[in-house]
């Protein structure tokens, strides 16, 4: 597929992933911190936010399925993940977020059950999108360095 074409398809892609609420504009500041001494920045920023989104996820899962659960460290978990999907521009996931730290402020394991389950939802949505934003620009950034070769 030409350049264009494949620009095209990912810039298609992240408009969707603005019109879905996936994205908001914090994701419009990284794009622009990327340039090209630094081509890849934003690819490096999305990685990390999901490897830290799979190790928080993990935790909370772990910490939900106790008998007792401790309410502090489901909140302590759920605001880094709030954060870190806030510097991304993650608005769907940082919404679910939100509304995940008012059930442990309630102390209510059925609402943070669901909680956890909608963040999730959230999560793998948009990992799932930014994996194939991740594939077409790796795809141009390859064609690039091919033309320039």
């Amino acid at each position: 597929m030409a350049p264009t074409a494949l620009q095209e398809k990912l810039n298609g892609l992240v408009n969707s992933m603005f019109a879905e609420g996936l994205l908001d504009e914090q994701f419009q500041q990284l794009q622009m911190l990327q340039d090209g001494s630094n081509p890849g920045f934003v690819a490096e920023v999305v990685t990390l936010f999901c490897e830290d989104s799979e190790r928080i996820l993990a935790e909370l899962t772990k910490l939900m399925d106790q008998a007792v659960v401790d309410y502090s460290k489901v909140d302590a978990y759920v605001h880094q993940l709030k954060g870190s999907s806030s510097s991304v521009g993650a608005q769907n996931v940082k919404l679910a977020c939100i509304q995940f730290r008012q059930f442990c402020e309630d102390n209510n394991k059925e609402g943070c059950m669901r909680a956890l389950n909608v963040v999730k939802h959230e999560y793998y949505h948009l990992r799932s999108k930014f994996e194939t934003m991740l594939h077409l620009e790796n795809r141009i950034q390859a064609y690039e360095t091919k033309q320039q070769s």
